[in-house]
């Protein structure tokens, strides 16, 4: 399984849409590019994978692997992501302003059914992040 999160930059927040086989997931949300800083930058446009992970915090939620000089890059709910996110990405169901969304836990749930799927059924899960466009 192949998922296309296709990011759109803002200085406050960057929004993004997530794809698979050309049909729309969710919507998502992260903080802005800063350089992939720890703590305040989201994630550099690449490609990545994608497994099942447990915390008491979130439960069952998705580890995005490998990130260079990252860790525990998280999939997990947030509307808020200047608030809320420390450089993971949170599915939302509607975009609400940069870095901003609506419904994140229901997003979350779709996301999580869909990635569980194939996962359990042995099949990889790819995270191709590429940008379409920045506003400055």
């Amino acid at each position: 399984m192949i998922l296309f999160l296709t990011r759109t930059y803002f200085p406050d927040g960057t929004n993004g849409k997530l794809e698979c086989e050309g049909k729309l997931i969710c919507n998502t949300i992260e903080l802005p590019w800063k350089n992939n800083e720890k703590r305040v930058s989201c994630i550099p446009e690449g490609k990545y994978f994608i497994r099942k992970r447990y915390s008491q915090k979130f439960k069952w939620h998705l580890e995005v692997v490998a990130v260079q000089n990252r860790s525990y890059i998280l999939f997990h709910p947030a509307n808020n992501a200047l608030r809320e996110l420390n450089g993971c990405i949170a599915p939302v169901t509607k975009l609400s302003g940069p870095g901003l969304g609506l419904m994140s836990r229901k997003a979350f749930i779709a996301l999580k059914a869909i990635v569980y799927k194939a996962l359990d059924h042995s099949e990889r899960v790819e995270l191709i992040v590429e940008s379409v466009n920045t506003v400055l």
